[in-house]
């Protein structure tokens, strides 16, 4: 039997109940998962607690997957990642902390994932950055998004250095407190802004 064939067969077992199978399958695949998690929200017990999540969902719904729609991991992948945009939308301080950190990461080989994320980011808080001062947003998506050091955009914007700097601070402030940013993150449940 196929390594494929005994992961499906282990997915079989779990809809059937068996614990075994499902420790089996956690062991497999829960540093893939974890993985995911963890290079879209940053943050270990978040990243924890996804995985958490996946695999109960896993166990509970193990009947759900599919061959025909692709590979475990494909699928195990989906849903990862699902539950963690879920959860940087739900959480407006793991996004603004996920923000802060990109700018730290920008210096590294932007990989597949990463440019997913930024891709998502950007067009996930686009209606925040349209509330905040033109040149702190100008130089906010130059650092985050256009990938430009410091002294580039400095060169750009025809601004000294630690304007630049101050911009990109006072915009992630701003960022930090815009209405906006909190309803489209779904804070607004009905409770008091």
């Amino acid at each position: 039997m196929s390594s494929d064939q005994e992961n499906i067969q282990l997915l079989k077992d779990i809809a059937a109940g068996s614990r075994q199978a499902f420790d089996i399958f956690y062991e497999k695949y829960i540093s893939f998962v974890y993985q995911i998690a963890f290079s879209i929200v940053h943050n270990h017990a978040e990243a924890e607690d996804i995985c958490h999540d996946v695999f109960l969902e896993v166990y509970q719904k193990a009947r759900q997957y599919s061959e025909e729609k692709g590979s475990i991991k494909a699928w195990l992948a989906v849903k990862t990642k699902s539950r963690s945009l879920d959860r940087l939308r739900k959480n407006k301080d793991l996004l603004i902390h996920r923000l802060e950190n990109l700018s730290e990461s920008k210096k590294m080989e932007p990989g597949a994932d990463l440019q997913f994320l930024h891709s998502l980011e950007k067009h996930l808080i686009i209606e925040a950055l349209k509330a905040i001062p033109i040149e702190q947003r100008e130089a906010i998506i130059r650092s985050y998004y256009n990938g430009e050091t410091h002294n580039e955009i400095a060169i750009t914007m025809k601004k000294p250095l630690g304007s630049v700097k101050s911009l990109i601070r006072y915009g992630l402030n701003n960022l930090r407190k815009q209405k906006a940013l909190m309803q489209w993150v779904g804070i607004d449940r009905g409770e008091k802004k």
